[in-house]
């Protein structure tokens, strides 16, 4: 894989220059993501309490409550929490440095009762290592910077338009591209449509989101456990064999073993310093996909999307220009 000078639309993001920031804004969206959970349909595999990504930030899409219709927005462009009404009402809260996770938590219910839309949530993170403490009461994490945020924003979007492409190489029953806030990553997974075993020991969160088989696929910024941004591929359940399969780009994208079990990683900075960052990273998606639906035995032919390239423009315009 040949080095070039990043392209303009992929902004550097090491994580220990935005770290405090990166884990307030995490806990700013389960609140927000708390609240749409309340308020909207639910939908198989958990897919209804995601965030999306949209032209100003994260947006939860239409919300319902006491006969209103809404939605909030992170808005990275001018830094703030907006409420919107579908009869024309406008709420807006500050995002700024200091601001803490209680009093973005009490801000946003007060937007909320102000527009006639307020409601109960179970008010403590999930599913997250960054903290335990109430929301109410966490005046620990406040630090927000604007410009790290923004440049977070810049990354989601061109990854969701390569994860929406490629989402479209299948026929597969196949999930939205969306941000789950409980672990702060954006994802797209694919189904085989056979049912997987249960996890022993699954929550009812777990159980659902893991009853068919799936490889699933995304990016996240980086955590407490790996300390930079990547891009990822697993199956569920993990088939014999899969770790012994080639990825693409070579070196750069590889197995690592988990405590939860396999994950192909490829490092968000390898992607965007390759000649061709989208050929990259569609290669190393195509190829952790073919890794696993081989593995898991899928029937790849069946699932196969009209939009897919042909194996030889695969070959030459995907796997060839990603080195």
């Amino acid at each position: 894989m040949s080095a070039a000078a990043p392209v303009a639309e992929l902004p550097d993001l090491p994580l220990e220059a935005w770290e405090p920031t990166r884990e307030t804004l995490h806990l700013w969206a389960q609140i927000v993501g708390k609240v749409k959970l309340a308020t909207t349909t639910p939908l198989n595999h958990w897919w209804h309490v995601a965030l999306h990504v949209d032209v100003r930030g994260l947006t939860t899409r239409r919300l319902h409550h006491e006969g209103t219709t809404f939605q909030l927005d992170f808005d990275v462009l001018d830094h703030d929490l907006v409420a919107r009404t579908s009869d024309g009402r406008e709420r807006r809260l500050p995002l700024r440095d200091g601001l803490s996770v209680a009093a973005f938590d009490a801000g946003l219910h007060g937007l909320l009762r102000d527009l006639g839309v307020d409601v109960a949530l179970r008010e403590e993170p999930f599913g997250t290592p960054i903290s335990d403490i109430p929301f109410a009461q966490d005046e620990a994490h406040r630090a927000y910077d604007a410009a790290a945020v923004t440049r977070f924003w810049r990354a989601l979007r061109w990854v969701d338009r390569v994860l929406t492409e490629f989402a479209g190489w299948s026929c597969a029953k196949t999930s939205p591209v969306h941000l789950f806030w409980h672990s702060f990553d954006l994802a797209v997974t694919r189904f085989s449509g056979a049912r997987a075993p249960e996890r022993a020991g699954a929550d009812p969160v777990t159980r659902e989101a893991y009853s068919h088989e799936l490889l699933s696929f995304g990016f996240w910024p980086g955590d407490r456990a790996v300390r930079f941004p990547a891009f990822y591929a697993y199956a569920w359940p993990e088939p014999e064999g899969l770790t012994t399969r080639p990825l693409r780009p070579q070196p750069a994208a590889a197995w690592q073993e988990g405590p939860t079990g396999s994950m192909a990683l490829l490092p968000y900075d390898r992607v965007r310093a390759a000649a061709d960052p989208r050929a990259a990273l569609l290669a190393f998606l195509e190829s952790a996909y073919q890794a696993g639906a081989e593995a898991a035995g899928w029937d790849r032919d069946a699932l196969r999307s009209s939009a897919c390239p042909s194996p030889a423009v695969m070959a030459s315009e995907v796997f060839g220009r990603a080195g």
